[in-house]
């Protein structure tokens, strides 16, 4: 089932079943209301709050690839940043093999795809480089999450 989370940069979608979070949308409307007391709420709450707490049950990646990217992304800490091609030598792959991985990911916040940056900007993000910049500028905003 589709919940709604009314996050302070705007409103995020999430499919949850009740046993895992397959698929995130940070979406562009403006009319949200909160969602229930799920783990993916309480998971966003937290985050909002700046406060690091386990990730809700996800869906698991589609591919040991997949598997990989969401391991070197997760191990990027709240508030920083990584090149793609820093991101790709870790995990021994190329940059625009990376790029496209990211662009595929289907549970972006939970799975921090948006600290991934290019080497001279931003870079590109599924949800739109305004909610990329968005996320990056609200972790640039907490000094230490506890």
């Amino acid at each position: 089932m589709v919940y709604r989370f009314d996050s302070p940069l705007g409103p995020i979608d999430y499919d949850w079943s009740g046993a895992i979070c397959s698929s995130l949308q940070l979406t562009p409307d403006t009319e949200a209301v909160n969602t229930g007391n799920d783990p993916v709420a309480q998971w966003l709450h937290a985050y909002f709050e700046g406060r690091i707490t386990p990730l809700p049950p996800l869906a698991a990646p589609a591919t040991p690839f997949q598997q990989k990217m969401r391991a070197g992304l997760l191990a990027i800490p709240f508030g920083e940043v990584r090149s793609y091609g820093e991101l790709a030598t870790a995990l021994g792959t190329a940059p625009r093999a990376m790029g496209q991985a990211l662009g595929a990911n289907p549970l972006p916040l939970l799975i921090p795809c948006h600290r991934v940056v290019a080497a001279n900007g931003l870079g590109g993000f599924a949800c739109g480089v305004a909610w990329k910049k968005k996320l990056l500028d609200f972790e640039s905003g907490f000094s230490a999450p506890h």
